[in-house]
């Protein structure tokens, strides 16, 4: 789950990571007051939309006056603000947040994310501050530093003092650095997130270090214990698709090609969107029904598949294990007949009650292609799909 820049402001500022006092603003009638409380004499405007490039887009403005505050509240709510995150469609800003100046001496980059290969929390910084850090690690990679903390200790003074040495902080800066990681550890730990990005982190003339931007990303699975977390979703900056999938407790990701796939497993759903790339075809979307589904949750598994107007054909690939075939094959004939399918259906089905399964999809009159294994399936489902365009 994703939050907005001033949520992740907010949480931080929990843990007592400094960063700028600031107000979000929902309408432009709020911006002369915000802009007063603040005080001037510089003040910044920022669009909220969860994608990065926003200043690129227009969606950053460094104003001097709290009339130039107004109006560029005034101009960034309702915009469509297009950056290279967004896509060409881009993404309506429905909230802004207005943010005191800051005097900017230097800006660094500051990251934590989980590192799956290593299990371990890896902590990456950079001198180059303000730019993505991936136009950093392609042009410059001496540039960036990784420390890797061990879960069993946990982020020690000697990181701290490791990373601040490696971003060229002197002085007191160092011990303000060490107090710094050390809250923002806290915070990424405590608050079960899986990405924390500091972009840029500056040092102020006065020395001081300030998040002035951040990124957080959270991991769902843990959001039962986190309920404040929770409560900062915006439904508003998510595919629709995909928040309709989560609802039903189904794990889906929109893709470009053609043919929809419904698969229990992620490992499976990755290697049946594999095998259908292999026979020559692209797939229209990641779908993993999860180990317990309903007939159901099956069916709106289905609907979400159809939802896609760019799916030409749907290949089910369904291992019985705790779930049952006979489940699966019960939700396809209804969504298939309440959405009066007339697309090629290809179905594999292996496992718990298969014969069972099989026997439902063939008695139910519609024509649905069965398949021996997964390699006969895709074959099946390309083949389909070419004939059928």
């Amino acid at each position: 789950m994703n939050i907005h820049e001033y949520q992740a402001k907010a949480l931080l500022g929990r843990y007592g990571v400094p960063v700028p006092h600031g107000h979000v603003l929902f309408s432009a009638s709020e911006a002369e007051t915000a802009a007063q409380k603040l005080g001037g004499p510089v003040w910044v405007v920022k669009a909220q939309i969860h994608a990065g490039g926003r200043g690129k887009g227009g969606g950053v403005k460094v104003v001097k006056s709290i009339a130039e505050v107004k109006q560029n509240v005034e101009h960034m709510l309702g915009m469509t603000l297009v950056t290279h995150q967004t896509g060409p469609a881009g993404k309506e800003v429905k909230r802004v947040y207005v943010e005191e100046g800051c005097d900017i001496a230097r800006e660094l980059y500051l990251g934590m994310l989980i590192d799956r290969a290593t299990s371990e929390v890896t902590v990456i910084a950079s001198t180059e501050g303000g730019m993505e850090i991936e136009e950093v690690a392609a042009a410059t990679p001496e540039k960036i530093l990784r420390v890797h903390i061990d879960p069993a200790i946990g982020l020690q003074p000697f990181h701290a003092r490791e990373l601040a040495f490696g971003l060229g902080l002197e002085g007191t800066q160092i011990r303000a650095a060490v107090g710094f990681l050390q809250s923002l550890y806290t915070a990424f730990i405590e608050l079960d997130a899986s990405l924390l990005e500091i972009n840029p982190l500056v040092v102020t003339g006065a020395g001081e270090l300030i998040a002035l931007d951040a990124k957080m990303n959270f991991d769902d699975n843990s959001l039962f214990r986190q309920k404040d977390v929770a409560e900062l979703r915006d439904e508003d900056e998510e595919d629709p698709a995909e928040l309709e999938a989560s609802q039903h407790e189904l794990n889906y990701i929109k893709l470009d090609g053609s043919i929809g796939c419904m698969v229990n497993g992620a490992g499976l759903a990755m290697a049946t969107m594999d095998i259908i790339k292999l026979y020559g075809s692209e797939p229209a979307n990641f779908l993993d029904v999860g180990g317990g589904a309903t007939a159901e949750r099956v069916t709106a598994a289905f609907k979400l598949i159809l939802s896609d107007p760019n799916v030409k054909g749907i290949l089910v690939n369904i291992f019985g294990g705790i779930m049952r075939c006979d489940v699966i094959a019960t939700g396809i004939v209804e969504a298939a007949k309440e959405v009066h399918l007339d697309l090629p259906l290809v179905v594999r089905l292996e496992g718990t009650n298969v014969d069972l399964g099989k026997s439902i999809l063939r008695e139910s009159g519609l024509d649905i292609v069965s398949a021996d294994d997964l390699g006969d399936a895709a074959e099946k489902v390309v083949a389909a799909v070419k004939e059928a365009s």
